[in-house]
């Protein structure tokens, strides 16, 4: 009797079977999605209670019961609601969105280049919505209203994101590998293309743009959160559904074809999903790099390589790291706040590197 397509692949690649040994014993996983979760709970109350005005944790209860029509009795102030309610809550949902999103499609392009050092941005998306930005805001059309600027963004990083996959396709099938290096490459053009509109652009159009390039949530908005919220939560489920052609994928193309998975349909919607989740976050938070890069690492030891454990807790380490880095950025130089980039790249770097250097004395291709 023939094998079916999960049996084949356990006996491929045993690491992605269910009873397969972890760096860490089996029983330290629940542990670890407890301790993880009770870090996203702490970072959730750190970003509601710290910042440039501190609100105490009932106060904040009171608040979030009384938006739900319940009174606890609990007194706070209406400034206190304002700052929880109107700004806090929208900043710390968003946090939690764009590092979700960041972090899932980060395993997800990882697993589909089979390269541990691929990253979201490598695919166009955020060279795409840097582009369109700049262009919105020298050109004048971010005066219409808020949402032209997210809505460019999330178009330019979508629309270059297909081109580029157009581009990487030969014969119907998509390279992967071709697509890789045309991103590397089309992320260096536009790179100097938005140099080049940054020479001619006034101060305060050139004030404008470089605060987005940096990243921030500091705009978030509910506005924000409704628009960009389902696009992220979307692209999750789509991904996450993924997760078993994923792993059939990691044999190779041809391997997975034979055993059942549509490879090039498998391809788009992976590389579509992770374009609109990466776009949807970049829209509204501007660059945050690395995370996309980080999070999966930060978790593949501890739950193993199945893309069907991996991709949710990317999601959730992803949607830590941001939490943390947000809270770093209004707290640290408070009243000041230090832009959302900036701390990723200072937390993303050392670790880019250790994981270049990992990667070229390691004799084995896999992770």
């Amino acid at each position: 009797m023939s094998q079916g397509p999960l049996a084949q692949l356990r006996e491929r690649r045993p690491e992605l079977s269910a009873d397969a040994d972890l760096p860490f014993p089996r029983v330290l996983g629940p542990i670890f999605w407890a301790v993880m979760s009770a870090g996203l709970i702490a970072l959730i109350l750190l970003n509601l209670t710290l910042g440039a005005f501190d609100v105490e944790i009932p106060r904040i209860i009171g608040v979030l019961f009384g938006q739900l029509g319940i009174d606890l009795g609990i007194d706070y102030s209406s400034r206190e609601e304002a700052v929880v309610w109107v700004i806090r809550v929208p900043r710390m949902l968003m946090a939690m969105l764009v590092g979700a999103g960041l972090g899932i499609s980060g395993a997800a392009l990882q697993g589909l280049f089979r390269n541990p050092l691929a990253d979201p941005g490598l695919i166009g998306v955020s060279s795409g919505a840097s582009f369109a930005v700049a262009l919105a805001i020298v050109v004048g059309i971010t005066s219409w209203g808020l949402w032209v600027q997210p809505i460019a963004a999330f178009l330019g990083g979508l629309v270059l994101t297909f081109l580029i996959y157009g581009f990487a396709r030969r014969s119907g099938r998509a390279q992967m590998a071709t697509m890789l290096l045309v991103g590397i490459a089309v992320n260096a053009l536009l790179g100097a293309a938005i140099s080049f509109i940054l020479s001619f652009s006034d101060d305060a159009e050139l004030r404008d743009i470089v605060f987005w390039l940096l990243g921030s949530l500091a705009g978030s908005l509910w506005d924000f959160v409704y628009y960009a919220g389902p696009l992220i939560l979307i692209a999750l489920i789509v991904l996450i559904r993924q997760a078993g052609p994923l792993n059939l994928l990691t044999l190779g193309d041809a391997e997975a074809r034979h055993l059942g998975v549509r490879v090039q349909r498998t391809q788009l919607l992976i590389v579509s999903a992770a374009a609109l989740a990466t776009g949807a976050g970049v829209a509204v938070a501007g660059v945050v790099g690395f995370i996309g890069l980080i999070a999966p690492h930060m978790v593949r030891l501890a739950v193993g390589p199945d893309h069907r454990r991996l991709m949710p807790a990317s999601a959730l380490a992803g949607a830590i790291l941001v939490l943390g880095a947000d809270l770093g950025a209004r707290t640290i130089a408070a009243p000041a706040e230090m832009p959302l980039g900036v701390l990723t790249a200072i937390i993303g770097t050392p670790v880019f590197l250790f994981l270049i250097d990992r990667s070229r004395r390691s004799l084995a291709s896999g992770f």
